[in-house]
């Protein structure tokens, strides 16, 4: 796994973070891959923003696998400071060897550094095999979510 790097994403990797997001058995119904006009918005948003940090796993250039950090300053827990992992997504490609495990290694002390207490992520319930993925590097299934869409 040598062969990766990690760096903040560009406005060009869009194209291939869109395409992992859209190959996701969830993504392939909500995702738009041929227009990314709301993409590249929400990029500008995303790359504004301090407290978000758009990782892109990098094989030659191209961008094989991302995920998004959120740094959430908070009052509870004694105002400890969390960060969010969400987005996880790795090529069709290069599943299976190991770079999902180091993104989310990444993410983590990516979070250290970031000085936050805790790093939390949520899954979709349908996704029994990242539940396991997940436990297997040390998170709990701690917390039922819930969702409200607004749109």
């Amino acid at each position: 796994m040598t062969d990766h790097t990690f760096r903040r994403a560009t406005v060009d990797d869009l194209p291939a973070i869109v395409a992992m997001l859209a190959e996701d058995s969830l993504g392939a119904g909500r995702e738009t891959p041929d227009d990314l006009t709301p993409y590249l918005a929400a990029f500008e948003r995303v790359a504004a923003d301090p407290n978000q940090h758009l990782i892109v796993a990098d094989r030659d250039g191209t961008a094989v696998g991302t995920l998004q950090l959120t740094l959430i300053p908070g009052l509870s827990r004694t105002g400890a400071t969390r960060t969010l992992i969400e987005a996880v997504r790795v090529s069709s490609a290069e599943r299976g060897n190991g770079l999902g495990t180091l993104l989310i290694e990444r993410a983590i002390e990516e979070s250290r550094r970031l000085g936050a207490d805790l790093v939390q992520l949520t899954s979709d319930a349908s996704r029994v095999d990242a539940h396991r993925f997940y436990e297997r590097l040390g998170f709990t299934g701690s917390h039922v979510g819930f969702k409200l869409n607004l749109r």
